[in-house]
């Protein structure tokens, strides 16, 4: 989808953090911006700098869990803007985690509903649309690197987010053949305010905060503390991921992707289960009757991506 200009985007959890800097960047790019978000005070914050700006954009009160309520902002998205072309599913949360089984069940709940079906709910009410007026468009949805390298002690996030990878790689198979595209968005650390945001989801379903986190274990008697590190390079601006996100819209990438730092822990990852399969002989008659099983051919759309130029 190379031509954006004029189109409308329609971004969850836009309020703040990556969902704030994708919207930004599809406003630089002549976009109607809705800013979807369960947090009233922080849609009137990010409103504000549209309006500074002199960006087209609209705020609409929307909790993804809610299926009659994603129906009723994407009506009213259509009753401002006219169409729907974007849809980006950010809208997320973590939450405390250690060993699985000592989780709560309530967070566990949670974050499937929040992190998994408010993805497919997403889909579900926005696709559709898309494709009777259509003009084409795209769809995103917010997956995370744990995704591809997971984090040891982060059962739920790992699996949450690698299910979103899974989603839009087969929503990319079910729309070959439309104006439509599927990216998956799996960025590296960002400065955001998931924990802030995470906390206020769950005092809103559950009714209570999210628990402290446990402090960093103490250095090992005689271990040398680590060295002090500059964050500010290593930790980027949300401003930043907009932007990627809007170029691979623009190419059509089925991934987008932030820091190739992570990339010699997915191949470390592909290799581990590219050796597990058996080093027996390939039936040839397979392929033939399990095609689709053997071989998917969406994954040879997705093409190099060039260093990222500010």
């Amino acid at each position: 989808m190379e031509h954006l200009t004029g189109k409308t985007a329609f971004i969850t959890g836009g309020a703040s953090g990556l969902g704030l800097g994708i919207a930004k960047a599809c406003a630089r790019e002549g976009m109607n911006i809705v800013i979807a978000d369960f947090r009233q005070k922080a849609i009137d914050e990010a409103l504000q700098i549209f309006r500074d700006n002199g960006w087209p954009a609209h705020g609409i009160v929307l909790d993804v869990t809610d299926r009659d309520g994603y129906v009723k902002a994407a009506d009213e998205a259509e009753a401002k803007f006219g169409k729907i072309h974007v849809l980006v599913n950010n809208a997320g949360i973590g939450i405390r985690e250690g060993k699985v089984w000592e989780d709560d069940v309530r967070d566990i709940d949670l974050a499937i509903d929040v992190n998994y079906r408010g993805v497919l709910n997403g889909i579900m009410t926005i696709v559709p649309r898309i494709l009777k007026h259509g003009e084409g468009g795209h769809v995103v949805s917010t997956a995370s690197k744990a995704a591809l390298v997971p984090v040891p002690g982060f059962t739920l996030y790992n699996s949450l987010k690698m299910a979103v990878v899974t989603v839009m790689e087969t929503l990319a198979c079910d729309l070959q053949g439309t104006d439509i595209g599927s990216s998956v968005f799996c960025p590296g650390p960002f400065m955001t305010n998931l924990g802030q945001s995470s906390g206020e989801v769950r005092a809103k379903h559950l009714g209570v905060e999210v628990p402290d986190f446990a402090p960093p274990p103490p250095s090992k008697e005689g271990e040398a503390p680590p060295s002090q590190v500059d964050f500010s390079k290593i930790i980027r601006d949300p401003d930043e991921a907009g932007k990627r996100v809007v170029r691979g819209i623009k190419r059509g990438d089925l991934y987008i992707l932030t820091h190739s730092d992570f990339k010699g822990g997915w191949d470390a990852r592909a290799e581990a289960v590219s050796k597990a399969f058996p080093d027996e002989p390939v039936n040839p008659d397979f392929k033939k009757i399990f095609s689709m099983l053997a071989y998917n051919p969406v994954f040879e759309k997705q093409t190099q991506v060039p260093g990222y130029q500010q």
